[in-house]
């Protein structure tokens, strides 16, 4: 391979799944011209993190992992060089593919009581043997961003919490089990995405913290990592001035942060992965195509993921990079390949899938997630009230019948109480959050909340949340209902272990 071949293994550009025959063939040519070490599958143009432009189109959605299947077998099959295919799945394939298994988000995960490395060592397991099953050959996960700042708009869910000693070592058993299921992975977003308050896909968010107080926290998991061995970083577009100079400048493409204290201060010798690099938070400050990726480079990643300007892109770091630099770096992506079975590349059978049900797996991770966050149950009276047609369920955002509703009916032994909600001397509200990002109140309008906060307020009311409980702020003064229980997601298995409590 010849130096510009060497630099083209480093770039990872994203390939979508639903799009137009003249994009597929334009990524054929980028893999035949460019020859691209790689690429980034995503669901959609319009569904792409950064992508906020309505397109015009409508494309057939069915079938994405048939068509993402397909896709790879064809890429693959052109291909001078196989190629390393990341996805972005943090809980699972379902994060960019329909009809495929989900598993709890982070902040669920976090919420698990007793033996939480293991069980999410696991999750991480059972996930990586379905993205491996699938072609997937790298998911670009887990977060190791420690939510710090609960109005942060776009890390939330996707944090294993607020501790981040407890945040490094369930992201270390994410990243593991990965491992074990013989996929790549990586902690994200370096120096850590968790105290931020403006979206990277719109803007650069910057940390006003000093590097002592980022070393007790935001850095605090990728140290671990390091230390008990792993071998990927993503590098996130927010600036920390305390990290780069006192200058506000995307860690993504900071020499200080990258190479002087990733890999040199905290002594990082795996591969560095930069985030997407079509995020607006770098892209709007580079007009010139190719300078940005350039600028990645040089910083010191050694992949370069979603570029928009493959070819500038090649053609600018040939020009400024030494052979040395680039031999280094085209060294690690070679061994990673290898290490990743990338080079045994085999066309993929396109038969329909028959996931095999993880319900009973869903339902031993909700026994420990799911909790009674403050109050407390007397399910004895319950039962009586409910055989006196006292006991009301009120359901907000329901979506047909609910199977908290059906067992809790059941468990009751008859329908709850028709009678108006006024007459009612108890109340279980059970709240289905439409959405598990915080924009527009996590998706409940205010009216909805208004209604939630009267009711607590003038009856004696019994919380069930099922969804992020980061939203529980929108519900007023949680003392004001006689007991709070928090089921984090709305999964059957979380909705029947609900049940238990009454």
């Amino acid at each position: 391979m010849n130096l510009i071949q060497k630099i083209a293994q480093c770039f990872s550009p994203a390939a979508f799944i639903h799009d137009s025959e003249e994009n597929y063939q334009a990524i054929e040519k980028l893999i035949l011209d460019q020859e691209i070490g790689g690429l980034t599958f995503f669901h959609s143009r319009h569904s792409a993190a950064a992508n906020f432009e309505k397109r015009a189109e409508v494309l057939d959605v069915s079938g994405t992992l048939e068509k993402m299947i397909t896709l790879i077998n064809r890429y693959q099959g052109i291909s001078k060089t196989p190629l390393l295919i990341s996805i972005d799945g943090e809980y699972g394939l379902a994060m960019r593919i329909e009809n495929t298994p989900q598993y709890p988000f982070a902040i669920t995960l976090g919420a698990i009581k007793e033996n939480a490395t293991e069980l999410i060592e696991e999750v991480g397991y059972r996930l990586g043997l379905d993205m491996k099953a699938a072609g997937i050959h790298l998911n670009l996960a887990p977060c190791s961003d420690v939510n710090t700042n609960p109005n942060n708009p776009v890390i939330g869910y996707r944090s294993f919490g607020t501790n981040p000693q407890k945040v490094a070592e369930n992201s270390l058993a994410m990243y593991q089990g990965m491992k074990k299921a013989g996929i790549g992975a990586c902690l994200k977003h370096f120096p850590g995405h968790g105290d931020t308050q403006t979206d990277s896909h719109l803007g650069l968010p910057v940390i006003q913290k000093t590097k002592e107080e980022l070393s007790k926290e935001e850095l605090l998991p990728f140290q671990y990592g390091k230390d008990q061995g792993v071998e990927m970083i993503m590098v996130g577009h927010l600036a920390a001035p305390a990290l780069s100079g006192g200058k506000e400048i995307a860690a993504s493409i900071s020499r200080e942060i990258i190479t002087d204290l990733l890999k040199t201060e905290m002594g990082f010798t795996g591969l560095v992965i930069s985030d997407a690099l079509n995020m607006k938070a770098v892209a709007d400050h580079f007009p010139v195509p190719g300078q940005l990726e350039w600028e990645a480079f040089h910083a010191g990643n050694d992949i370069l993921c979603f570029s928009d300007h493959v070819k500038e892109g090649i053609e600018q770091i040939f020009k400024n990079a030494s052979e040395e630099e680039v031999e280094k770096v085209f060294k690690k992506i070679w061994a990673l390949k290898k290490q990743l079975g990338v080079f045994d590349f085999k066309a993929l059978d396109l038969h329909p899938f028959e996931w095999e049900s993880h319900s009973a797996f869903q339902s031993q991770l909700a026994k420990e997630y799911v909790s009674l966050v403050s109050g407390k149950i007397d399910s004895e009276e319950l039962r009586r009230l409910a055989s006196e047609g006292k006991l009301v369920l009120q359901s907000f955002y329901e979506k047909e019948k609910s199977v908290f509703s059906q067992k809790l009916n059941q468990k009751f032994a008859s329908e709850f109480s028709s009678i108006p909600i006024e007459e009612a001397e108890k109340v279980i509200i059970s709240l289905f959050v439409p959405s598990h990002k915080p924009l527009n109140q996590f998706g409940m309008e205010e009216d909805i909340l208004a209604e939630i906060k009267k009711l607590a307020q003038n009856k004696s009311c019994i919380l069930v949340h099922f969804g992020n409980p980061l939203a529980l702020k929108h519900l007023g003064n949680l003392t004001d209902f006689e007991a709070v229980i928090c089921g984090y997601q709305s999964f059957e298995e979380a909705q029947e272990v609900a049940c238990y409590f009454f």
